[in-house]
């Protein structure tokens, strides 16, 4: 063999390895672009606390058959978990007043070290009645987007959306969060191993309103009485679908 024809035979890279590489240089690029209008944001104001719950990943042992929840302030301060939900064995991840932007831009780095049999999910600050609120079809784009980042590590565990409640601190803006809440359950419908858990019926009164026996005094965050009617409908769905 030629010089020449020993160069040209080092420096060829198969076809394959070219599309393969362009496709993921593609979906990084497109990860990316979602991203792009909440990345600083959530950066800036999350990252000690997301700092914070690494730690505790390299301190806390993950239970074997763990049911792993992400989310804002109702995750994080939800201090009776793992009483509510026994015997689920479970691991707690939720922070601040986390939006599902914030959510998605620290995915990877909350669900990528655990083992769990099932993910829960509940985020509820991107529709409160606000000019800066997002869309409906922008919640369920990120939530997407969350989706997809949970696969790369864990393809086939259940994921749980849990619907956002209804409280009176944001009921002026309820028809648009129904509207979220509908949007991800059709999603979830067209997804493999995708659930919602309803628990909007339960947490109204029969006029209609939400019933504020089951909140603080902030009327947004659940007090005992709601956390643990919570926990009876999140496990009434998680012994429907792990078994």
């Amino acid at each position: 063999m030629s010089f020449i024809g020993l160069i040209a035979l080092l420096c060829f890279v198969p076809p394959t390895a070219n599309t393969d590489a362009g496709q993921a240089s593609t979906e990084v690029a497109s990860q990316e672009a979602v991203l792009a209008p909440y990345r600083q944001a959530a950066e800036e104001r999350w990252e000690d606390d997301i700092q914070k719950l690494e730690a505790l990943d390299q301190t806390e042992v993950d239970p074997e058959h763990a049911i792993l929840f992400i989310g804002s302030s109702s995750i994080r301060l939800w201090e009776d978990m793992a009483e509510d939900l026994a015997p689920w064995p479970t691991i707690r991840r939720g922070y601040g007043g986390a939006k599902i932007s914030d959510l998605a831009v620290f995915t990877e780095r909350l669900v990528s070290p655990h083992k769990f049999d099932g993910l829960v999910i509940f985020v509820a600050n991107d529709i409160v009645g606000k000019e800066d609120d997002k869309s409906a079809e922008e919640v369920v784009k990120l939530y997407d987007f969350i989706v997809s980042t949970v696969r790369k590590t864990h393809p086939h565990q259940p994921i749980f959306f849990v619907e956002i409640t209804p409280t009176s601190s944001r009921f002026h803006a309820w028809d648009r969060i129904q509207e979220a809440n509908s949007k991800i359950a059709d999603y979830s419908k067209q997804k493999k191993n995708l659930h919602v858990i309803r628990t909007s019926s339960e947490f109204l009164t029969d006029q209609g309103v939400p019933n504020d026996a089951l909140f603080r005094e902030d009327h947004l965050h659940l007090n005992r009485d709601g956390y643990q009617l919570w926990a009876k409908l999140i496990d009434r769905e998680l012994k429907r679908v792990i078994k």
